[in-house]
């Protein structure tokens, strides 16, 4: 099936006797069992559930679903995107062991890489991902993962996935790509060789904003490990939550290509705004579209509180994706936590815009970002 409808028809089947058109919310801490061997049959792998922690039809289908998206073999859905990340990341590392990862990432994966994960004895080396000698120049003998994102936060840099894979595949390394500002309808990174594909489902694939979830993907042995550590930690997914998830997944294609759309209409118009000092949007990404980011860096002239005080019906938020065009502010949100020479090196500064665009219509958007600079111009 091709994407549109495979999104649509990704539904748990069930072999219930009554047969709901959409699959139920099993709102449930726990499963009820007839007998001690039938107890028991759940550790032999006879039953599949035991306890809504360790597994639960709602938050299977989610899995299932983003994995089919992404043309992967099995998937696990978690309480949020960077537990997702979490999940995948220790299914391959453990204590003493090096990560290298791309140096422009979002601000959280940082901190955690960088700060969380060194208190359980992991490393990680952030470098240019640009450039290939950085890379190998930064791998050691303990290394055992490469990290980095589709497209990264927030100025949109297109991870070149294949060099990725064949870098990794030269040094025995392992490959976890985060595809969240691409989605699966733009890109599928499993299919180009990573290992493990991790989502913040709190964005484009829930898409409403109304959750927050997180989904890992990839082959069966790798999600097996972050499935259990899913469990283990205790970052599973509610079950009304995944059922919203898939709920909002089923307009992902319709959704991602409108407001693609919009961003590429915002983006060549920005481009031609005297006022815009650099206007971040990719033009590689994918052929269906290149995203629903445009990250832009206003004049010095512009006055940046006059400029959020001036958007009217476009909304500050502190993250990104939903059907609503939104703003976000990296300096003061998603990169707060990066090191101040972290920041200047990559160029996030006080004048540093994240759009997120919505599904409105393209004309309003850019009347309002228009609108709003004007405004700012002090």
């Amino acid at each position: 099936m091709k994407f549109t409808t495979k999104v649509v028809h990704s539904q748990l089947k069930g072999t219930e006797e009554i047969r709901s058109k959409t699959t139920p919310i099993y709102q449930t801490s726990a499963f009820t069992f007839e007998s001690l061997e039938e107890l028991e049959g759940f550790y032999e792998g006879k039953s599949p559930y035991l306890y809504t922690r360790t597994g639960n039809p709602n938050t299977d289908e989610l899995g299932r679903m983003v994995a089919a998206l992404e043309g992967a073999p099995a998937g696990v859905a978690t309480s949020s995107g960077l537990s997702a990340i979490l999940a995948s990341v220790l299914a391959v590392v453990k204590s003493g062991d090096h990560i290298v990862a791309a140096e422009d990432l979002y601000g959280g994966t940082f901190h955690m890489l960088k700060e969380e994960l060194k208190g359980l004895g992991i490393e990680t080396t952030f470098v240019d991902f640009t450039k290939r000698d950085d890379i190998e120049g930064a791998i050691t003998p303990q290394t055992k993962l490469l990290y980095s994102e589709t497209v990264t936060n927030p100025f949109m840099r297109v991870e070149d996935i294949p060099l990725l894979v064949e870098i990794a595949k030269a040094h025995n390394l392992k490959t976890i790509i985060d595809n969240t500002f691409a989605t699966p309808y733009l890109c599928q990174p499993f299919l180009d060789g990573v290992d493990l594909v991790a989502h913040s489902a709190t964005k484009y694939i829930g898409g409403h904003s109304d959750i927050t979830a997180g989904v890992v993907v990839g082959n069966e042995d790798l999600v097996k490990k972050a499935r259990e550590k899913v469990v283990n930690i205790g970052s599973n997914l509610s079950p009304f939550e995944a059922w919203l998830t898939v709920r909002g997944a089923k307009t992902l294609a319709l959704r991602m290509g409108t407001q693609a759309h919009n961003s590429r209409v915002l983006a060549d118009e920005l481009r031609n705004n005297s006022h815009v000092k650099h206007v971040y949007y990719p033009d590689n990404l994918s052929e269906k579209g290149n995203g629903a980011i445009v990250t832009i860096e206003l004049d010095p002239s512009c006055d940046i509180s006059a400029f959020f005080k001036s958007l009217g019906w476009i909304k500050i938020v502190p993250t990104l994706a939903g059907v609503e065009t939104t703003v976000s502010y990296p300096l003061g949100t998603s990169h707060r936590a990066l090191p101040e020479e972290a920041q200047e090196k990559l160029g996030i500064n006080t004048h540093v815009v994240r759009i997120s665009l919505g599904i409105e219509d393209a004309d309003d958007i850019v009347t309002q970002f228009n609108e709003a600079i004007k405004n700012s111009i002090s």
